[in-house]
């Protein structure tokens, strides 16, 4: 690329002045022309070294200062520079070997603390330890560096506590802010944390306003600002991660979305690990096959975030991958006692196995939820003691450990029930959840599971009782009747109508389609699945014209609710009926009949571009065969109809 000569005399200020403008990219293309003029200009290799190692590009970094130190052996500056570069690359036993090389007395205090953070990044942390207690005395370092290594212990109220000290005595610095905020995320503190990221947002977006924090970026074309050593001071691009994970683990999508779109503008090729990570983990619905693809290469790159290996495998176990999940166990075995809990092993080991033995599998998860009661029982004591005590910050910190163990325990025992669910089996099914239920008094995943076990055994005013107060929570602290899942909705609008409470039922689905209405801007199926439902159980009652109108109901309008799930239920449906008629078993009225075929005409004309097979989240969606799509096959049913109708 070229660029505007400069004037002789006038090379050394025009040169410090575009670094002063931060215009390191074309400071880097004039100092690499000049190089291949005079290869062992030191000034050129020094301001070069200096640039790369600003733009976070330590690799060629640590290769201009490596070639500094051999033109210049006596300046040791370029060798603590050297294995600064080598360090932030990542490449530690390069960077101990240079240290090695440093005699010079006045440099040992930067050599100890330099090799304390490699020993910290090895995770070498007794070593750590000896080296920061070597530090000197009035170092403001050696209180910071004692509370990253009491995080990386796992003492995070003690870190915590230096970390806030040393904020008393700096003020504001945007590192330790982060940090704080990250001892709050890990002790379960989110509001806590969250109140520290906004301060490090409120400070990017006042001070800084060239970085762009707070833009909305997501599908527009804007400048990128870069891996500036400015924009890692700021601390941003952290904080919004940290508020990602904590709207993500909160399940608010929405909002854990735009923590990502509000960060400084980058291209991908400049994405940090952390972020591409999350990317990946947010895009999961809308392209699986990209997300999968960030995971596996982040797995080759040093470092990556240690999440990544078990959020892999746990994505293709949800998915049913075993075969890909065992794969990547196999291929990096070096990274399963590094990244992987014993308790995430074996989880991983149990999900794995179901490809090969059911059986086993089921006995795999009940051994891991076994293992986790005594845990639950003992911190419930713990609660109950604090409860008796008085004691709210005892109680608090219980309940915090209390939920930590609730996240283990609830996806092993949903993931042994779905083998039971699976196969049919839902007596030995209650029986499970009525071994469980001591430890999930409040758990809105197990009771809403429990609705739908005993809904599947027709104990329908047992599964009301479970599935009403679900519902009336949401309402109660006025959250979205949407985000309920359309099943459970369904489900109790049926158990009502089983128990004669049918106004308890439409005054639900009103309240629904209204909710619907009030976000048209999405397609929603939750009146639709309601109708299908009950369409479905009047038609297994041999009720079938009122439920073929709940079928034809939940098809209003075709273009917002039909979809392979939907469509799948509607065909069921409509051929068990059309299978009675060809029997002579059930007779339907000419008009219900005809609106039938209204419908399924309105199903082809919407159904064009709609798949009847689901082949799995990594195959491409594009149809390929016109006879499997919503609109030939309501063509089928609809030339069925009209036959038995007599046409």
């Amino acid at each position: 690329m070229s660029f505007i000569p400069i004037k002789d005399g006038d090379f050394t200020s025009t040169i410090y002045g575009m670094i002063k403008d931060h215009r390191y990219s074309e400071v880097m293309r004039i100092l690499q022309y000049e190089l291949q003029r005079t290869p062992n200009s030191r000034a050129a290799l020094s301001l070069l070294g200096y640039c790369y190692y600003t733009t976070q590009d330590f690799v060629m970094a640590a290769e201009c200062y490596d070639k500094l130190t051999q033109l210049s052996p006596e300046h040791t500056d370029y060798k603590l520079y050297h294995a600064q570069a080598l360090y932030n690359a990542f490449m530690f036993p390069e960077a101990i070997a240079v240290l090695s090389t440093i005699d010079d007395p006045r440099m040992v205090h930067q050599v100890v603390k330099l090799d304390s953070a490699i020993k910290y990044r090895e995770e070498d942390l007794s070593n750590a330890r000896i080296l920061v207690d070597q530090y000197e005395p009035d170092d403001p370092d050696t209180e910071v560096n004692l509370a990253c290594l009491d995080y990386k212990e796992g003492n995070y109220q003690q870190a915590l506590q230096r970390f806030i000290n040393t904020t008393e005595t700096h003020g504001y610095i945007a590192d330790l802010y982060y940090a704080i905020a990250l001892c709050h995320y890990n002790m379960g503190s989110y509001t806590q944390a969250q109140k520290y990221i906004g301060e490090i947002i409120k400070s990017g977006i006042k001070d800084y306003p060239e970085l762009g924090v707070g833009m909305v970026t997501e599908g527009m074309e804007v400048r990128s600002v870069g891996n500036s050593l400015l924009l890692h001071e700021t601390a941003l691009i952290e904080a919004c991660n940290l508020k990602f994970a904590i709207d993500y683990k909160s399940k608010d999508m929405e909002v854990a979305r735009e923590a990502l779109t509000d960060m400084p503008p980058r291209s991908e090729e400049e994405l940090d690990p952390v972020t591409l990570h999350n990317q990946a983990l947010i895009n999961i619905d809308n392209n699986l096959a990209d997300s999968f693809a960030k995971l596996q290469y982040l797995l080759s790159q040093n470092p990556f975030p240690p999440e990544t290996f078990a959020n892999l495998l746990l994505l293709y176990c949800k998915y049913e991958y075993f075969d890909l999940a065992a794969d990547v166990l196999a291929e990096n075995a070096h990274l399963t006692y590094r990244y992987l809990t014993q308790y995430m092993y074996d989880f991983l080991d149990a999900l794995i196995s179901q490809q090969s033995s059911v059986d086993e599998a089921y006995q795999k998860f009940d051994a891991i939820a076994t293992e986790q009661t005594g845990g639950l029982r003992k911190v419930m004591t713990k609660i109950q003691q604090a409860k008796e005590d008085l004691n709210q910050e005892e109680q608090k910190i219980a309940e915090e450990e209390y939920n930590m163990l609730m996240e283990r325990f609830i996806p092993v025992i949903m993931t042994q029930a779905k083998i039971e669910w699976d196969r049919g089996h839902y007596e030995a099914l209650e029986r499970l959840w009525h071994r469980w239920s001591e430890y999930c008094p409040k758990s809105d995943v197990f009771k809403l599971n429990v609705a739908h076990t005993l809904f599947m055994m027709e104990k329908y005013k047992d599964s009301a009782g479970f599935y009403s107060p679900l519902i009336a929570a949401v309402e109660n602290e006025n959250k979205e009747l949407l985000d309920i899942s359309a099943i459970a909705i369904a489900n109790l609008c049926v158990c009502w109508v089983m128990m004669n409470q049918n106004e308890y039922a439409e005054l639900l689905m009103n309240k629904v389609k209204l909710a619907e209405e009030q976000s048209s801007e999405k397609k929603q199926f939750h009146t639709c699945i309601i109708h299908l439902v009950i369409g479905t159980l009047y038609c297994s009652k041999s009720n079938s014209e009122f439920g073929i109108a709940r079928i034809i109901e939940a098809l209003q309008p075709g273009e917002k609710t039909l979809g392979i799930d939907t469509w799948f239920y509607t065909k069921r449906c409509i051929l068990s009926v059309l299978e009675s008629m060809a029997k002579q078993l059930t007779v339907m009225r000419d008009d219900v009949m005809m609106t039938l075929i209204h419908t399924l005409e309105n199903c082809e004309i919407h159904g064009r571009e709609i798949s009847t097979q689901a082949e799995g989240p990594l195959v491409s969606s594009q149809i390929t065969d016109a006879r499997k799509t919503v609109a030939y096959e309501a063509r089928l049913l609809r030339a069925l109809v009209l036959k038995i109708m007599g046409f």
